[in-house]
């Protein structure tokens, strides 16, 4: 298959399919949270793939495309970090924290390979 947009790619899908189980299991958190946790911990997990479309329209440009790419991993590892609290102020379960720290994991790992593999998605001007 070819790649022809960000969303194509498997990190895209991974973190796309993390930030809506993280939407629909943050409905559940205390109307307290909602402008604290619940609010932070969707919008980083919403932000890896909005950045990962930044980044991918910046592949002409290199350091831009990696610039872009860190950012997403950040999003990636605030989310994480969301995720362990959610889980110790008792808002998800050590199931539903497990479910989705593996993929985020997952995120972080394909991320970092195109971090320190740029060359492979950048656009050449040959």
């Amino acid at each position: 298959m070819q790649i022809e947009t960000a969303k194509d790619l498997t990190v895209y899908k991974v973190a796309y399919q993390v930030a809506m189980k993280i939407f629909e299991i943050s409905k559940a958190f205390p109307s307290e949270e909602k402008y604290a946790l619940t609010s932070q911990i969707r919008r980083s997990s919403r932000s890896v793939c909005l950045n990962l479309r930044e980044a991918w329209a910046k592949r002409r440009y290199e350091p831009h495309f990696v610039s872009k790419l860190t950012d997403c991993d950040g999003e990636n590892n605030e989310t994480d970090t969301s995720l362990d609290f959610a889980k110790a102020c008792g808002y998800i379960t050590k199931e539903q924290h497990a479910q989705l720290i593996l993929p985020c994991r997952e995120v972080g790992k394909m991320l970092g390979s195109m971090i320190n593999n740029p060359r492979s998605f950048l656009i050449s001007d040959r």
